[in-house]
């Protein structure tokens, strides 16, 4: 039965690691700023000083984990993420916005992939995401199994709580994060603008 994710609260652990207390939480891939045209190619998201949007219409995955971490942006100060990884993914109606403050003002990067019949898709996704909303459903869920034993090639620490499962199904999906990397995005119908208007 679907039902809806959050980010509660983050907690540091008894080995000072930070760790979820909430525990359904989803993930979607997102796509480069720059450089990836229409097709299959490797991409690896930098760590900036802003979060981005993502949104899909519809997310279906296999493979999928969660647990928590934390990441560093370009000054060395670190942030508590939710990472989530997924084996396969696709991504119906794919966009993602970033905003980001220059000397003329801010300035928006928007871009969209995925529409039409044929979504956009990524392989070995890794997320540190923030928040998530989203109609969510997991099949063969495990919650609560140690971080070092989730069922992806992607494990966490030992010790710290953890989810993992089968599959992922995420409907009418968003999400703030501060960086992705995957071996592989496909990206149907791209469309890269500068843009005021975020993807929600």
């Amino acid at each position: 039965m679907p039902f809806r994710p959050s980010l509660r609260k983050i907690v540091r652990s008894h080995a000072g690691r930070i760790a979820l207390v909430s525990v359904p939480v989803g993930l979607v891939a997102a796509v480069t700023l720059g450089g990836v045209a229409q097709g299959a190619v490797p991409v690896s998201f930098a760590i900036s000083g802003s979060q981005f949007k993502i949104s899909s219409s519809q997310l279906e995955g296999t493979g999928f984990s969660q647990y928590a971490g934390t990441t560093k942006d370009t000054e060395g100060k670190e942030h508590p993420v939710a990472i989530a990884n997924i084996k396969k993914a696709t991504l119906a109606n794919l966009c993602q916005s970033v905003s980001t403050e220059t000397p003329l003002g801010k300035v928006g990067m928007r871009i969209t992939a995925g529409g039409g019949d044929t979504p956009a898709s990524a392989t070995d996704l890794q997320i540190g995401m923030t928040d998530l909303k989203g109609d969510t459903s997991f099949g063969n869920v495990r919650i609560g199994v140690d971080a070092s034993q989730v069922n992806t090639d992607k494990k966490g620490s030992a010790g710290d709580f953890a989810q993992d499962s089968d599959t992922i199904s995420i409907t009418n999906l968003q999400q703030v994060s501060w960086t992705t990397q995957a071996s592989v995005f496909t990206l149907t119908g791209m469309h890269v603008e500068l843009s005021d208007e975020e993807c929600f």
